[in-house]
């Protein structure tokens, strides 16, 4: 079997996932104030959700930059759309348009 680069890698987890965070640190440990934002407003939303651990994974932090064509993390994908960083997820959660693509899935 061929192994999986790490664009290939990202798009398999978008597409196992309907809701993932790239973030700093874990959902239970954000190691950033801006992950851990994005996972509070995930939460807020009652959202389930996987998230990948930039921070243990060096090969998907620079990847995912890559992929979005977004230079900072968090990032959010919903259904493999890619949505934004915790800045954007505040802005539509207050608006109610994050409960919204949530409450599809």
């Amino acid at each position: 079997m061929k192994k999986m680069n790490t664009q290939e890698k990202i798009k398999a987890q978008l597409e196992e996932n309907d809701i993932i965070l790239y973030m700093k640190g874990s959902a239970m440990f954000p190691q950033c104030g801006f992950s851990g934002k994005a996972v509070e407003i995930l939460k807020a939303c009652e959202a389930k959700f996987d998230t990948v651990d930039v921070l243990s994974n060096p090969d998907i932090r620079d990847g995912i930059k890559q992929y979005s064509s977004w230079p900072t993390i968090p990032q959010l994908y919903i259904k493999g759309e890619f949505i934004g960083g915790s800045d954007i997820m505040l802005e539509m959660y207050q608006k109610g348009d994050l409960q919204e693509k949530i409450k599809v899935l």
